[in-house]
């Protein structure tokens, strides 16, 4: 089968907008991408964030008796930030980049990340408040989908709310890990349900913003095919 050519081009790995900490982050590719051993692949980096999804649930486990294993969690997501960020600038760089691989792997592990992140919180959680980790695993899968379905739809990958994406969401989590370990749980049932509010509330945001947007662009190709379908009309009664 001859290739599609009258497609456009795949834009899964170029994402729309810039995050409020775009200019260190891309001084950081720059200095470390040399720096990856010529060993660790752009795939295996990717991959990497299984292993750290892993240890995320084994912390979790440890922190039922030791709050300060939460320690070991933000330790995982710096590492899943690290391995998330250079995979495809290593791939890049090489010319080794799986492109569409890439895009359904990375993203697919990326939730395999949340979940474990969202598992080490109920295996912490106090009871009468498990039940409230289901509904942000819901509410965060759900910006997952909201993305993905709005790529589909128009071939640009847009991860950023106002600037904040992937890494600045990372480093509230990081936060709020360590205000676990220093305080307890005893504040969950008041500060989870609190941050499902929260998540529910962006989350609002975004799927109103996106369907804006469709809703724009599905008026303009109907404009464009009413016009198109009147002009041999108008041609035809003309004088």
């Amino acid at each position: 089968m001859p290739p599609d050519t009258t497609s456009p081009a795949f834009a899964g790995d170029k994402k729309v907008g810039r995050p409020l900490l775009y200019r260190p982050e891309r001084a950081l590719v720059a200095w470390g991408t040399p720096r990856v051993p010529r060993w660790l692949e752009t795939y295996h980096l990717t991959l990497l964030t299984l292993l750290w999804s892993g240890l995320n649930a084994v912390f979790g486990v440890l922190a039922q008796r030791d709050l300060r294993w939460f320690w070991g969690v933000s330790a995982m997501i710096v590492l899943q930030y690290l391995t998330d960020l250079f995979d495809g600038a290593v791939g890049r760089a090489r010319g080794t980049g799986l492109v569409k691989w890439g895009f359904y792997m990375d993203h697919f592990v990326d939730f395999i990340f949340l979940g474990s992140l969202v598992l080490a919180g109920y295996l912490v959680a106090p009871p009468g408040v498990a039940h409230w980790f289901i509904v942000l695993l819901t509410l965060n899968g759900a910006f997952m989908v909201s993305s993905f379905l709005s790529f589909a739809a128009t071939n640009e990958f847009e991860i950023y709310v106002s600037g904040v994406g992937p890494t600045e969401v990372r480093l509230l989590i990081i936060t709020i890990n360590t205000v676990i370990i220093y305080t307890g749980t005893s504040h969950f049932p008041v500060t989870v349900p609190l941050i499902c509010a929260a998540c529910l509330i962006g989350l609002v945001v975004v799927v109103w913003s996106a369907s804006r947007k469709l809703w724009a662009i599905d008026m303009a190709n109907r404009a464009a095919h009413e016009a198109a379908d009147q002009a041999p009309h108008d041609r035809s009664s003309a004088p």
